[in-house]
């Protein structure tokens, strides 16, 4: 079975390093996000489909700001599968492991990330073909020691992760340093209220914190 997300796709989001997770409420709000981000060096974007403005979100950086690679989270069925894909996301990640949802993608030709917090869903994951998995909920579910843990009885299998979930700036040393991590979710890097506040400055000195946390650990 061929893998479920690109081999290239999973390089270019380690070489990311972080992934912005971001909840929209105004489409207008989309691209000055994604320009904060990108001008701190975030360059890559989780956009969850929980609200009405996501699909719009994900269209309008698509188009202003190209070089972003731009994800949908909290895709849940098939027809989110389709919606996103039309809008033109990058790849799909969901919080949980349903095969019915992974089948969807692989029909669409959209990369995915399934979430896995067990090691039943990391089973579940690797036999649709899935080769990068969203670690959630990664802090309530056990952090760095859980994933580990985990993780072993697949290492055979190249499985890398996203954690996302709880983690904070000054937890991300940590997480970046694991070999079994492709890239971290961010969601403190682009909170709702600061969005809501149009503090792009402030996204943009966290994003810009963030990268240079992870160019520490992973020197260029």
């Amino acid at each position: 079975m061929t893998t479920l997300f690109p081999e290239e796709l999973i390089q270019q989001l380690t070489e990311c390093g972080v992934v912005a997770v971001l909840t929209i409420d105004n489409p207008d709000d989309a691209v000055p996000v994604a320009n904060a981000l990108a001008a701190g060096g975030v360059m890559g974007i989780e956009l969850t489909l929980r609200t009405p403005a996501a699909l719009e979100a994900i269209r309008r950086i698509r188009a202003a700001v190209p070089a972003m690679l731009v994800g949908a989270g909290t895709v849940l069925n098939r027809e989110q599968v389709g919606a996103v894909k039309a809008a033109g996301a990058v790849f799909g990640v969901s919080p949980g492991c349903n095969p019915a949802t992974l089948r969807a993608a692989r029909e669409a030709g959209l990369p995915f990330a399934p979430g896995a917090a067990t090691p039943t869903e990391v089973e579940i994951a690797a036999e649709n073909g899935c080769r990068l998995l969203k670690y959630f909920p990664a802090e309530t579910a056990g952090g760095l020691p859980h994933l580990n843990a985990m993780a072993a009885p697949f290492a055979h299998l190249g499985i890398r992760y996203i954690p996302l979930g709880g983690i904070t700036a000054g937890q991300l040393a940590d997480y970046i340093a694991s070999p079994l991590v492709a890239c971290v979710g961010g969601s403190w890097l682009a909170k709702p209220d600061v969005i809501r506040q149009k503090d792009w400055k402030k996204i943009e000195e966290l994003a810009s914190t963030a990268m240079a946390i992870v160019h520490s650990i992973r020197r260029p």
